[in-house]
């Protein structure tokens, strides 16, 4: 009896106690009912431009990007896109009114060759190795930030990867060829708000799930 005692509780905390990336830890960023926890570059309740519509959240007029309401720093985010044209999955962003400045994107588009500014790019940055994404229909992503690496993944494949501490001047990458930051991506904060840009196409975001890591 001792021993049976003493284990159970042992077997109680191993199955509560998931590992930090594990994927049973994941949690809704997005209900597909509402815009709760989300909410504009000021701080204001989603109410145009972006609809809930099964049970997705889309863009189909101007509204300007979205954010979550929380901050993030070391974290896995999957999520689903289909898109007409031109958006983005906004990551660690600290000021969202300063987006371009204070947080790094990653592409969302139609299929094209690949580059720094396609679909799947750490935008004006790194180019995807590949474009794994499809026309007209669902795509998904999954974009992993921990510490100075971020790594993108669509539909299953890997697509790009950075390490931050490598960017140490700004407005320079590390091949030597210009980008649009002002201050180094070393520097940048490793935290902040997630989003998603609102760049004049219709795009559709469903499934948006986050596993934050310890």
């Amino acid at each position: 009896m001792t021993r049976v005692l003493f284990a159970l509780p042992l077997l109680a905390a191993g199955l509560a106690a998931p590992a930090a990336d594990d994927k049973s830890a994941a949690r809704p960023l997005f209900n597909g009912t509402d815009f709760v926890g989300w909410q504009t570059a000021k701080g204001d309740p989603v109410t145009k431009g972006w609809v809930v519509k099964d049970g997705a959240m889309a863009r189909e007029a101007a509204g300007g990007d979205i954010w979550t309401k929380d901050r993030f720093g070391d974290f896995r985010l999957e999520l689903e896109f289909k898109t007409a044209g031109n958006s983005g999955v906004f990551i660690r962003t600290d000021k969202p009114t300063d987006n371009v400045q204070t947080g790094i994107e990653i592409q969302v588009d139609k299929p094209g060759n690949p580059g720094r500014h396609s679909v799947g790019a750490l935008y004006d940055l790194v180019a995807p190795t590949k474009d794994a994404s499809k026309k007209d229909d669902w795509n998904k992503m999954t974009v992993t930030a921990k510490g100075s690496v971020i790594t993108v993944e669509v539909n299953g494949e890997k697509v790009n990867e950075m390490d931050l501490d490598k960017w140490t001047e700004g407005g320079k990458n590390p091949d030597g060829s210009k980008n649009k930051f002002k201050t180094a991506l070393k520097d940048f904060k490793r935290e902040g708000h997630i989003g998603f840009q609102d760049h004049g196409a219709a795009v559709s975001y469903r499934n948006v799930r986050i596993t934050p890591f310890k």
